[in-house]
């Protein structure tokens, strides 16, 4: 007779004990690995399609990394089958690009809320509910970048579902509302996580600014996708968020003794 920790989601191929209860969630497959270098005793638990599930440990504290792939859609089936197998602090380690002159190309963006102008939160909620991360991981990701002496913006991102019809024109409508930076998953994981009542947050890595024209650049045979700025973004993105993660578990604890 098969048992819980026999039954695999049908994306993630994760089962019960597999994932942590903390997650990052990058959209980038290849990101995990870079990540993971974070990690103690990293494991790959699992790759399917665009999902690779590495588990580890960050100072004591158990932590999977798991890709969403692009998109939305996406997003909400990783969240949706993390949160089954247990999953319950989850943190998007992304990119993004600059909607504001000063988001420069490696600064981090600690996003509070995202604008919904994909479709598949629509099938969850109504427009007029708000995608918004929440509080303690806002507080704890600000935090650590402000202690550490990081480049990083708060604030609202847009979440878009078609890349190549970001336009100039479409962008300056964001930055004429003080929208920080545009990017592909946010607004599924604020308004899932909502919903279902578990803690999520957002630190995105800038690789371009549209409002100079600048997206991610097209890429020479052979060459690597990411600028070296971004790369290492990466790598403070994903210490930001470990020790977020950290520090909301310390606090989650001292509320239970």
């Amino acid at each position: 007779m098969a048992t819980n920790r026999d039954v695999l989601q049908p994306h993630l191929m994760v089962g019960k004990g597999d994932v942590a209860e903390h997650v990052l969630i990058p959209g980038d497959p290849k990101r995990v690995e870079l990540m993971a270098t974070h990690l103690s005793n990293p494991v790959k638990v699992s790759e399917n399609r665009q999902f690779v599930t590495v588990s580890g440990y960050y100072k004591g504290l158990p932590v999977s990394i798991v890709s969403s792939g692009i998109g939305v859609p996406a997003m909400l089936i990783t969240v949706e089958e993390l949160l089954r197998v247990g999953a319950k602090v989850l943190i998007r380690v992304g990119t993004t690009g600059g909607l504001q002159p000063d988001v420069k190309v490696g600064d981090l963006v600690v996003a509070t809320a995202s604008v919904r102008t994909d479709g598949g939160t629509q099938m969850y909620a109504p427009l007029g509910y708000p995608a918004v991360a929440s509080r303690d991981v806002v507080e704890a990701l600000s935090s650590y970048c402000a202690k550490s002496g990081l480049r990083f913006h708060e604030g609202v991102v847009w979440t878009s579902e078609a890349y190549y019809a970001e336009t100039i024109d479409v962008a300056k409508r964001w930055h004429d509302l003080n929208v920080v930076s545009v990017e592909m998953e946010a607004s599924g994981l604020f308004v899932l996580s909502s919903i279902k009542g578990v803690k999520a947050g957002a630190i995105l890595v800038c690789d371009g600014n549209l409002i100079y024209g600048k997206k991610k650049s097209e890429v020479l045979r052979g060459q690597k996708p990411y600028e070296p700025e971004v790369i290492e973004g990466v790598h403070k993105a994903t210490e930001a968020s470990l020790e977020a993660l950290l520090e909301i578990s310390s606090k989650s604890s001292s509320k239970t003794v």
